[in-house]
């Protein structure tokens, strides 16, 4: 079978969007074209953003591939999928122009792993894929292009309503293959994400160590993909680090929900001529560790705090162990270790504004970088969303975007246009 895998050519214009706006690359096509060449089918990426293509140009690489199945993802990458654009306009527009060249059409992403129905009938696809999506791409590619058999998908039925087979689906991810990358995308992908310590003299590269996270924090939209946590496999992770580095890669960013303490990676990674930066949880670091990430070429650390109260943080249902003084002690011991170091802070009732700005000046004076609280968005999928309306229906994201805009006047500084309604962005396209 003949399979095309899309990333769109993203916009964010009034978008809620505060992720980064730059391209990265789609691992999880790289892991669904790997897999499905390994089963002896055909396979191309067409990475819309990286490659700066208009949907005009998209529409010309597929004509010419003639595939008979077409995967459409629904956010930038897998860095982005637990802060995706609440909106669909993009790859509304994208399968929009790709009509009658497509062959089937597939949509994955978090708008389908959370809303399956929803994202269906608004796409327009033939299928939806729900939750971690290479391997049923995969069994979707070997059933023909015919979902009826498969699990974690949502498709139109003969009778005209939807169905919808089983939950979000979780994929073994440990042996995931090694991605390889065509030369000149990676010459493209000039930019380091959230490297702040040097600007680029050389490629850029994301890669994923582990996939899902061990704890529940409230904000946090992992409920249908990415959830449970799995390590990847290490001869396979570094076989996928030296063939980047071989093509003139100077910085990796793991795109893991949570990158732990792993000492057989980062001692691989310290004899490696790369540098790397992580998201994480300072308070489950210790001070050998620190120091191993540091000797390991870690570059940029983004620690989550998120509150400086232990009630806020409770709130949040951090299950965080240790006090405020201490998780400053090691944000500070970490800085002495890895050039940038960020404490996230999320916008709180429980934490005082006054006190947040001396704590921030106060560990700003010690080289570690503070942001100012941020609004907290209800993303379908979340445990906050379960809280205020319960599980996710057909309108969950034009309910948390509506949410969003009535509760906050400011909005993160990438916003740099005021938001707008999600119909109102999605009827636009």
């Amino acid at each position: 079978m003949r399979v095309a895998l899309i990333n769109p050519n993203w916009t964010f214009d009034g978008s809620i969007y505060f992720g980064c706006r730059e391209p990265h690359l789609p691992l999880e096509l790289g892991y669904g074209k790997a897999l499905l060449e390994r089963a002896g089918h055909a396979a191309e990426i067409v990475d819309g953003h990286l490659q700066g293509l208009s949907d005009a140009d998209i529409r010309a690489r597929v004509a010419a591939f003639a595939p008979d199945l077409t995967v459409v993802t629904t956010a930038p990458t897998y860095l982005f999928w637990r802060c995706a654009p609440p909106e669909l306009r993009v790859p509304q527009r994208l399968l929009r122009a790709l009509a009658g060249v497509a062959g089937r059409t597939v949509a994955v992403g978090p708008h389908g792993s959370t809303t399956p129905r929803a994202a269906l009938a608004k796409l327009g696809v033939d299928v939806v894929v729900m939750g971690e999506c290479e391997e049923i791409v995969l069994r979707l590619a070997e059933a023909g292009g015919d979902p009826a058999r498969l699990p974690a998908v949502a498709f139109a039925g003969g009778d005209g309503g939807v169905r919808v087979h089983g939950g979000p689906w979780a994929s073994r991810f440990t042996d995931l293959p090694a991605l390889a990358w065509p030369d000149d995308w990676v010459t493209r992908h000039g930019h380091h994400h959230h490297r702040f310590d040097a600007a680029p003299r050389a490629p850029g590269a994301e890669v994923e160590a582990s996939r899902g996270c061990p704890y529940s924090c409230s904000f946090c939209a992992k409920e249908n993909f990415r959830d449970k946590y799995r390590r990847r496999n290490l001869g396979i992770l570094l076989e996928e680090i030296d063939r980047l580095t071989a093509q003139g890669v100077e910085y990796l960013y793991f795109v893991d929900e949570i990158f732990l303490p792993n000492r057989a990676l980062l001692e691989a990674l310290v004899a490696r001529p790369v540098t790397f930066g992580v998201q994480t949880r300072i308070d489950l670091w210790k001070r050998d560790m620190l120091d191993l990430l540091g000797r390991a070429g870690c570059v940029s650390i983004e620690a989550g705090v998120e509150s400086l109260t232990p009630e806020g943080r409770a709130a949040l249902d951090k299950d965080c162990r240790i006090d405020t003084d201490d998780l400053t002690d090691r944000l500070v011991f970490a800085k002495q270790r890895v050039p940038f170091v960020q404490a996230n802070l999320i916008e709180s009732d429980f934490d005082d504004p006054a006190e947040l700005d001396r704590w921030r000046d106060a560990i700003r004076a010690r080289g570690v970088w503070a942001n100012d609280p941020v609004p907290l968005f209800p993303y379908p999928g979340s445990p906050d969303y379960r809280k205020l309306w319960g599980l996710p229906d057909d309108r969950a994201w034009e309910r948390a975007v509506d949410h969003y805009l009535a509760h906050y006047a400011a909005f993160s500084d990438l916003q740099d246009d005021a938001p707008r309604p999600l119909p109102e962005l999605e009827a636009a396209e």
